[in-house]
C-alpha cells in the first residue's frame, strides 16, 4: 500500500476500480484525512493478512498433522497450544478445536449467529461464509450446501455441522489424499484450500483433482 495517500494506489493505468474498491479507497482516505488512523498502521495491518495471517497458516498445521502422529493427537486433544507449536496464535484463535474428517464423518463448519472464524489459521472469512445463505442452509441442509460446493460424500457418510461462536472457533482436519505419500510437508502444504478446513471442500490429490 502506498505511503502517500494523497494519490491513489498503484494500478494499471486506465483500469476502473469497482464499486466495493472504490468505497473502501473513499474511507480510507476519509479515515486518514481525520486522523482516525495511521497510514503506516494500516499498511502494518494489510503486509500482516497478505504474509504472516492466512489459510497457509492453517494449511501448515494439517501438513504437520497428517506426517507427525504425536502432534495431531496433541492437536486434536488440544487444538490452540499444539497450533502455537508452529508460532501460530493471536486474536480469534484464542480458543480452538479441531475436528478431524474420516471416511465415516465429514465436519462443516459455521457460525449461525454472525461470521466467527479462526482468522489466525484461515485469514478473512470468505464473503459467502458471512451470508445468511450459508449460514442458515449449513445447518438444516448440509448435504446439499455441500454438493453446491462440489462436494458429494457417499449416503453412508455422517455429516456433523459444528457452530464457531466468539469463544469457540473450528477448523477441519481433512483427509490426507491418496497418492501423498512421500510428499514432504510443504508439499503437502500445497493441497490444503481454505476450504478443506471449512468443510466445504476437499484436499487435492497431488495430480491437482480434488479428492472423490
Amino acid at each position: 500500500m502506498a505511503q502517500d495517500h494523497s494519490h491513489d494506489h498503484d494500478h494499471p493505468h486506465g483500469s476502473e476500480l469497482s464499486p466495493i474498491e472504490a468505497r473502501v479507497r473513499a474511507l480510507e482516505s476519509l479515515l486518514v484525512e481525520k486522523g482516525y488512523v495511521e497510514p503506516a498502521a494500516l499498511d502494518a495491518l494489510v503486509e500482516m493478512y497478505e504474509t504472516k495471517v492466512g489459510p497457509h497458516n492453517g494449511a501448515r498445521v494439517v501438513a504437520r498433522a497428517w506426517t507427525d502422529p504425536d502432534f495431531r493427537a496433541r492437536l486434536l486433544a488440544d487444538a490452540t497450544p499444539a497450533i502455537a507449536e508452529l508460532g501460530i496464535g493471536g486474536r480469534g484463535g484464542e480458543h480452538m478445536i479441531v475436528v478431524e474428517n474420516t471416511p465415516d464423518t465429514h465436519n462443516l463448519v459455521v457460525c449461525t449467529l454472525c461470521s466467527c472464524y479462526p482468522w489466525p489459521v484461515l485469514g478473512l472469512p470468505p464473503v459467502w461464509y458471512k451470508a445468511p445463505p450459508y449460514r442458515a442452509r449449513a445447518v438444516i441442509d448440509p448435504r446439499g450446501v455441500l454438493a453446491e460446493f462440489g462436494v458429494t460424500l457417499p449416503e453412508t457418510t455422517r455429516i456433523t455441522v459444528w457452530d464457531s461462536t466468539a469463544e469457540t472457533r473450528f477448523m477441519v482436519l481433512p483427509m490426507r489424499p491418496a497418492g501423498s505419500k512421500g510428499l514432504d510437508e510443504a508439499q503437502l502444504a500445497g493441497l490444503v484450500t481454505r476450504d478443506a478446513m471449512i468443510g466445504t471442500g476437499l484436499a487435492h490429490s497431488p495430480a491437482g483433482e480434488a479428492r472423490p
